[in-house]
């Protein structure tokens, strides 16, 4: 047995997070922006600095991916989200988890070869929702980006 291994319940927690952003993935890249925005919670919150301003609530969640999508036609680009090392970096007990993933945003143009654009680290807040997990905030730190000054 290994010493180091989480307990089951967090075991069984963090594949209940995996799905979650493996679900997040498959639906953003298919276009289905109503369900991606649903993995979020009514009042949740996308940071990041690829784009211009967070953007807040069920509704700009929505209208973001549907963007997102709109672009990658726009541009003839078929962009993947890749989500690995999945990590639970706090848990308050009462349903709310800290959560660190990387994510790369692999780009497929037309007819070319595929290559990373983008390489990034997510910071989540992750809580239950109806007996699901849905991100109450995310925050995306991208690889090269330059940071901000500290306060």
């Amino acid at each position: 047995m290994n010493p180091h291994a989480p307990a089951p319940a967090a075991s069984a927690r963090l594949a209940e997070i995996h799905q979650l952003y493996h679900l997040q993935s498959h639906l953003i890249d298919g276009g289905r922006a109503d369900d991606w925005a649903a993995t979020f919670t009514a009042d949740g919150t996308f940071t990041s600095p690829t784009y211009p301003a967070p953007v807040t609530g069920t509704a700009a969640l929505t209208a973001f991916a549907k963007r997102f999508c709109a672009d990658c036609a726009a541009d003839g680009v078929v962009r993947r989200h890749v989500v690995s090392n999945v990590a639970l970096t706090g848990d308050d007990g009462a349903g709310t988890l800290q959560v660190e993933a990387y994510l790369q945003i692999v780009a497929t143009p037309a007819g070319g070869t595929p290559h990373t654009e983008r390489f990034t680290t997510l910071t989540d807040r992750v809580v239950q929702d109806g007996g699901d997990w849905r991100i109450a905030a995310r925050v995306v730190h991208r690889d090269g980006a330059p940071t901000a000054p500290q306060v």
